[in-house]
């Protein structure tokens, strides 16, 4: 009887082990049936688009039948980020062409919404309806392929939740910033309709969440009913308050969300990220890890490291003169600039090709230089050291000369203790990489105020942030929160644009560096440079890769006269936004305030 007893427990035990798991594929399972239904609408939406242009409505119906048609691809946008992107890309990636990732000698044309927006708005003009036609026939497509790799995917409960967080901090740092709806500029439906897709998501493990923590669901679907509402209510581009909108709203929502996951047991990602699995918001400290952007375990940071890699920074035995150090161009107290136009050559003869950047953060990026030549900063170092104009030095020649030293040689064996011989090229640069990488930057009066001390800014400078995200359109190359071209939510890749600098201030000509086109001749590179980072960047002037903007006020009005095609940059590759911005002088101001505001140079300096 006992026997019999223990049995029937057991299979107890086995059936609700069974219907909980089926309870979780059921949930997945859900999810995919209702993106499957929303990637179908956004295909009929798209493809009664088609028929409206070639019944050749009026104007006001075809730009009426688009917004729906992207606020339909919105709702399905979350996990076709998240597991198709290289689609998603096609179907609304930015309106530039690109190398093919596999063929670095092809480009790939632009398609997708992007491409058809500027065709529609801000007045549509009959006489594009040829190309109007031809880029819908490109785009609709894309969405046949989406779903069969849909049909084909298996969906998974801890990446359905990582995907919806993904989906919130998208909407911070591009949805609310009209990164890809510059010109229709229908930024906060788009937003509130991403929204509305996560609600109906979260009504699948209403029971599971509800079983965990009653209170949670409720809490959940009520923040993200409000934050949609919000952005119905208040869908003024310019007038958008996405400061309120990220502290009352986005963070709550994406802390609300691990909450859940955490609740339900699904948030387990032990892969290495630039933006930590964990993070609660895009602003929390220690939420980047530069261990990322390594090329390998080996080449992850440790306190052995970092320690040797400080004091070679700042030794001339790397040089080979004997009198420079990386120091000597990257100053700590300049925010780890020099504050020139150019710094001289190693011999004085001359100026290097181009203005110091900053090394703050520069271990959150995934390639370097003006022109990103690199991926790693093992390789820059590499360039660096070897440069005749730089540090005019050799590697071979530095570790010989640090194999001499017994002190180095005591650090080089702590650091790397596995290595049969420590005091070698690689852990040089390593150790190099290692010190730079943990030059991290995100504490200034921004970072606090994001936190919770709203006593770090002012309403000049909250005004300046709004600006910047906004009509200024900063954050759209200027990505939130690190503030360069790492493109969030997942902080991949980074960004090169052309903007036409000019060769000097209030003169028309631009900068004949070619930038990375240098590296390869193709068009679309000709004229480019990476978009560096605005933090600290109250210390990091002269601004631009040749210094020729010596204050933020210049800089600002730069961009508010239309960037370099108002000062005569006639470029057809141009990326930045040929109209001018029409700031006025105190919503510049207040841009430059902000953009204050962004200082933490405590990294490094001992402070």
């Amino acid at each position: 009887m006992k026997k019999l007893l223990i049995i029937g427990c057991l299979l107890c035990v086995s059936v609700w082990i069974a219907c909980r798991q089926q309870n979780s594929q059921s949930n997945a399972d859900q999810v995919k049936a209702l993106q499957l239904q929303q990637i179908a609408q956004a295909d009929t939406s798209l493809k009664t688009l088609r028929n409206l242009v070639q019944e050749g409505v009026s104007a006001d119906k075809l730009q009426k039948a688009f917004k729906q048609a992207r606020l339909d691809y919105k709702k399905a946008e979350f996990l076709v980020e998240y597991y198709t992107p290289v689609t998603a890309k096609s179907i609304n990636g930015a309106p530039i062409p690109a190398m093919d990732d596999n063929d670095q000698h092809r480009i790939d044309l632009p398609e997708g919404f992007q491409v058809i927006e500027p065709l529609l708005f801000p007045a549509y003009n009959a006489a594009n309806k040829t190309e109007l036609l031809k880029q819908l026939d490109i785009t609709i497509p894309s969405f046949k392929r989406l779903k069969q790799l849909t049909e084909n995917q298996e969906l998974a409960d801890a990446q359905i939740f990582d995907a919806m967080r993904m989906e919130v901090f998208r909407i911070i740092t591009q949805g609310i910033t009209g990164f890809d709806a510059p010109i229709a500029q229908n930024s906060m439906e788009e937003a509130a309709a991403s929204l509305s897709t996560l609600n109906q998501v979260l009504t699948f493990y209403k029971t599971a969440v509800e079983e965990k923590d009653p209170s949670l669901y409720g809490e959940l679907n009520s923040l993200i009913s409000r934050s949609s509402r919000y952005l119905i209510n208040h869908r003024d581009f310019n007038g958008f308050d996405r400061m309120a909108f990220i502290l009352n709203y986005g963070n709550p929502l994406s802390v609300t969300l691990l909450k859940t996951s955490s609740a339900l047991g699904i948030n387990k990602f032990p892969e290495i990220r630039g933006l930590n699995a964990n993070a609660k918001t895009l602003f929390d400290q220690n939420v980047f890890n530069a261990d990322y952007y390594t090329a390998s375990y080996d080449d992850h940071s440790s306190p052995a490291k970092i320690a040797l890699g400080k004091r070679l920074f700042f030794d001339p035995i790397l040089s080979g003169t004997g009198t420079r150090t990386c120091g000597s161009c990257h100053q700590p107290a300049k925010a780890f600039t020099d504050g020139l136009v150019k710094s001289e050559s190693i011999d004085g003869k001359k100026q290097i090709r181009r203005n110091t950047p900053t090394l703050l953060n520069a271990g959150l990026q995934p390639a370097l230089f003006y022109d990103n030549r690199v991926a790693y900063l093992e390789d820059q170092a590499t360039d660096v050291i070897n440069n005749k104009d730089e540090m005019h030095g050799s590697l071979p020649d530095a570790v010989n000369r640090l194999g001499k030293k017994k002190d180095y040689v005591a650090m080089f064996n702590k650091a790397y203790p596995k290595a049969k011989s420590a005091v070698n090229e690689y852990n040089l640069r390593n150790a190099l990489g290692s010190y730079i990488r943990s030059l991290n930057s995100l504490n200034a009066p921004f970072d606090k105020f994001m936190r919770g001390d709203r006593t770090q800014l002012t309403a000049t400078e909250v005004s300046g942030f709004n600006l910047f995200m906004g009509k200024a359109k900063c954050a759209t190359c200027h990505f939130a929160p690190l503030f360069n071209g790492t493109v969030p939510p997942d902080f991949r890749n980074i960004e090169t644009e052309v903007i036409g600098v000019p060769s000097k201030l209030g003169k028309p000509g631009i900068d004949s560096d070619k930038g990375k086109y240098e590296l390869r001749k193709l068009p679309l590179y000709l004229y480019a440079f990476r978009t560096p980072t605005v933090r600290n960047i109250a210390f990091t002037g002269p601004y631009m890769h040749n210094g020729v903007f010596t204050t933020l006020e210049q800089v600002v009005d730069f961009y508010n006269k239309g960037g370099g095609l108002s000062a005569g940059a006639d470029l057809p590759n141009l990326t930045l936004p040929f109209d001018k911005l029409n700031l006025t002088p105190k919503e510049e101001k207040d841009i430059v305030a902000f953009l204050k505001k962004l200082t933490d140079n405590s990294a490094g300096t001992g402070d």
